[in-house]
């Protein structure tokens, strides 16, 4: 099983960014390009002002935004997206009270085999409903997922609307607590990541992460608790969920993970607030690229989420 998950995968996802403010534009934090040196030349000279380009959109509307085809749209970068076969970005801004810290974007391609999903789902009279989404070729569940509202508490959604806090689904197709079980499990979903992208006016967002084997988001998820209450001491985390393709759970109450601020990537983001992204020789063996996402609850940082590819 090892040298199965140890050989490359093509991932759901192709490119990843982080674009953090500096003085009155957004410019390139980090990013994880693959082979698309390209597109990662044209982005590295890239910047946007409020309101201008997809990073810059998420920052003025103050929501998550999926943007499903470029030509002809306010993306800036359609050109050199085109040549990399990039089809679909969302971005998901990070605030902190009414400040913004950083905007993450995450790009796909699409294709007749890539499966998986992006989800952003918006509250509206009292049910989450979708947003709207990516799916790959999963076009039953998107489907069904368009056709699907959830009160607070209920599947995935409404489970992180409910606790206000980022949750983990194994076992997607045959998971009781998932309410679109049978057309997951159909689309080969196996893993789902919710967590809630809180925004300035207090409109309730929740973003979804669905994984399938064949095409995975990531092989490795963590949540880390980073709320005082929680960890007794200010600047630490405790890792409260996690699941890897070649490890199993990651977390027990045998074996509790605790990290302080600057230690490794996690407690990177424990000391300076923000979003990280690494590639190469800068994250764990057997690894590609991982994201570090912060979860604020108003202005103190609550929790980090972690993917590895």
């Amino acid at each position: 099983m090892d040298t199965v998950m140890d050989a490359p995968t093509r991932t759901f996802i192709e490119v990843a960014e982080i674009w953090v403010p500096e003085g009155d534009r957004l410019v390139l934090g980090s990013g994880s390009y693959g082979g698309l040196t390209d597109f990662a030349a044209v982005s590295g000279n890239e910047s946007f002002a409020k309101g201008e380009g997809l990073p810059g959109k998420a920052w003025d509307e103050a929501r998550p935004v999926v943007l499903k085809g470029f030509a002809g749209s306010y993306f800036k970068r359609t050109d050199a997206a085109k040549a990399a076969g990039l089809t679909t970005a969302v971005a998901v801004p990070v605030f902190a009270g009414d400040t913004l810290k950083a905007v993450l974007v995450v790009l796909c391609a699409d294709d007749s085999y890539r499966t998986g999903a992006i989800e952003v789902w918006a509250e509206k009279d009292g049910l989450l409903l979708l947003d709207d989404g990516y799916y790959g070729a999963a076009k039953h569940f998107e489907w069904v997922s368009q056709h699907t509202q959830f009160p607070r508490g209920q599947g995935l959604p409404g489970g992180v609307w409910s606790a206000n806090t980022p949750m983990l689904m194994r076992d997607l197709g045959s998971g009781y607590r998932f309410v679109r079980a049978e057309s997951a499990g159909k689309a080969g979903l196996t893993t789902g990541l919710g967590l809630p992208v809180p925004v300035p006016g207090g409109k309730t967002y929740v973003l979804t992460l669905l994984s399938a084997l064949g095409t995975p988001i990531a092989r490795r998820f963590e949540i880390w608790d980073a709320r005082d209450a929680k960890v007794g001491k200010a600047n630490e985390a405790v890792l409260i969920d996690g699941l890897c393709a070649r490890e199993g759970p990651l977390w027990s109450d045998e074996k509790e993970r605790r990290i302080g601020a600057w230690q490794g990537l996690i407690g990177k983001v424990l000391g300076t607030g923000l979003p990280i992204l690494e590639s190469g020789a800068g994250v764990p063996a057997g690894y590609q690229s991982m994201v570090a996402f912060p979860v604020y609850r108003g202005t103190e940082l609550a929790h980090i989420v972690a993917w590895y590819c």
